[in-house]
């Protein structure tokens, strides 16, 4: 599928954070990045000016190694300046090779697999406590699906019908050292999911219009968490990097090879 200008666009901005930065998990960030646009162009409820504001929907990136991805957006909605794209991996910076929650747009420090969706769940409860009607997205790996965790707070999810819970899966079927089939298959996949209670969907990642059917729809079942599993490509958009492992995380990049993915970027 072709990129539109948009899409293009957040990938200059993610390349330009590996040129100033020397180092990122681009691939990672790349299957990413039309999830993320999606959901902070048409889905989720916030004010950049504001970042903590109760009303907010919160987003969660358990795969918190895909940052890169998240940072572009948050700038481009203006949650902080562009310039700190800049001073990515920088001692003066903001924006380091993980998010932290002192980042604004930020609501959980993640990096370490499993975790986001426990603490998604647990913010979904507090809603349904305090009778708030926000909503709780948590962008999940396929790779992280490896970790027990997840699974133990899929359950809790199901037990509990969070219908304001929508966790979205990266299905880039790419994880560090091999495709998620050699290390730990995950099929299949949907019926896991469904298994655990959840309202499962299965999408092409990177169709927008997909995404947006699938986001404004929710949840996919009454009073069941939901589900979406997004079929993308790791790399997506430079072809040098699509299903290359040597791009899960990348450093030692040439200037030629830099602007070589910016002239790449610019025809699609």
């Amino acid at each position: 599928m072709k990129l539109d200008k948009r899409s293009r666009d957040l990938r200059k901005m993610i390349v330009k954070m590996l040129q100033a930065g020397g180092r990122g998990h681009v691939g990672s960030a790349l299957s990413l990045v039309e999830i993320l646009r999606v959901l902070y162009d048409d889905v989720l409820r916030f004010d950049a000016g504001n970042p903590r504001w109760p009303q907010r929907d919160r987003c969660v990136l358990s795969k918190g190694h895909g940052c890169l991805a998240l940072y572009a957006i948050l700038a481009d909605k203006k949650f902080f300046s562009e310039t700190e794209l800049l001073k990515f991996s920088k001692t003066d910076g903001l924006l380091g090779g993980h998010p932290e929650i002192k980042v604004p747009g930020v609501e959980a420090s993640t990096g370490s697999l499993g975790h986001g969706l426990p603490i998604g769940v647990g913010l979904a409860i507090n809603a349904r406590y305090e009778r708030a009607d926000h909503r709780v997205f948590v962008i999940v790996g396929d790779g992280e699906c490896n970790e027990g965790s997840v699974w133990e707070a899929a359950l809790c999810a199901g037990k509990h019908r969070l219908s304001n819970l929508t966790v979205v899966v990266d299905y880039n079927k790419h994880q560090s050292y091999a495709t998620t089939f050699e290390v730990q298959d995950l099929e299949p996949f949907a019926d896991k999911w469904k298994a655990f209670g959840f309202g499962v969907q299965e999408i092409d990642g990177h169709n927008i219009e997909e995404l947006r059917h699938a986001f404004t729809r929710l949840p996919i079942e009454d009073q069941k968490p939901s589900v979406v599993i997004c079929h993308t490509v790791k790399g997506k958009g430079i072809s040098r990097a699509e299903n290359n492992l040597h791009w899960h995380h990348k450093n030692k990049v040439t200037e030629e090879e830099i602007q070589s993915l910016f002239e790449e970027l610019e025809v699609g």
